[in-house]
């Protein structure tokens, strides 16, 4: 939420939240084609979202963790464009999008902090189409790891270690990669002391090595 807000103002943020959800892991909060009514601000839990390809395979959109907001895909035209499935069981807060237009008109800050939100995601699709267009196998995951253990860190968590609550699979076919070249770039990553992987749980032994990988120094 927006800081600076008084005390009236947040209660009335408060409003916006017509209830709390619990989704059980592997079940569906939106659905590909779903009318749009609400954002979903994530209170406990992973998300990912996905698209059917034309195969019928998944193609994995995105990551969410508790503190960010799913649902903005629906602005666009009243309808959701991907499904959002719980990865593990999270609890979500719902904010009915009509009540947050009415009350930005009045809140200045709630409004500048939807554009703020909404910009991001922009920023976020831009940078998932820069990594998969012209980034290496290495390159794709590195960035993928900071990118993670970054947002994990500003909720609070720790900056070297976190538990992967996505599938290699899934982590494949959000970076454009199959999932041998997954494992196989994870492996490199732990013979070169880069990393520590036990099954789910990922260590980050040198944190400067993987921005290396994705900003290689200058050779003399």
């Amino acid at each position: 939420m927006p800081v600076g807000l008084s005390k009236e103002e947040l209660d009335r943020i408060d409003y916006l939240v017509a209830a709390r959800r619990k989704i059980k892991r592997g079940t569906t909060l939106f659905r590909n084609g779903e009318k749009f009514t609400s954002l979903y601000a994530i209170r406990t839990g992973f998300f990912k979202t996905c698209v059917a390809s034309e195969d019928g395979r998944d193609q994995v959109t995105g990551f969410q963790m508790a503190g960010e907001v799913v649902g903005l895909d629906g602005i666009v035209n009243d309808h959701h464009t991907c499904d959002a499935v719980a990865l593990e069981d999270a609890e979500v807060c719902v904010m009915p999008f009509d009540r947050i237009e009415e009350l930005s008109r009045e809140v200045n800050a709630l409004q500048h902090h939807v554009h703020k939100i909404m910009s991001r995601e922009i920023v976020r699709e831009h940078g998932v189409m820069l990594l998969l267009g012209s980034m290496r196998a290495e390159e794709r995951l590195a960035t993928f790891l900071l990118n993670l253990v970054q947002r994990l860190h500003a909720r609070g968590f720790s900056q070297s270690e976190l538990i992967l609550r996505m599938t290699r699979e899934e982590i494949g076919s959000f970076l454009g990669l199959k999932l041998e070249t997954v494992s196989r770039t994870f492996s490199r990553f732990v013979e070169e002391g880069i990393v520590e992987v036990k099954q789910r749980h990922v260590r980050i032994l040198n944190t400067d090595a993987l921005k290396d990988i994705v900003n290689p120094k200058a050779g003399c």
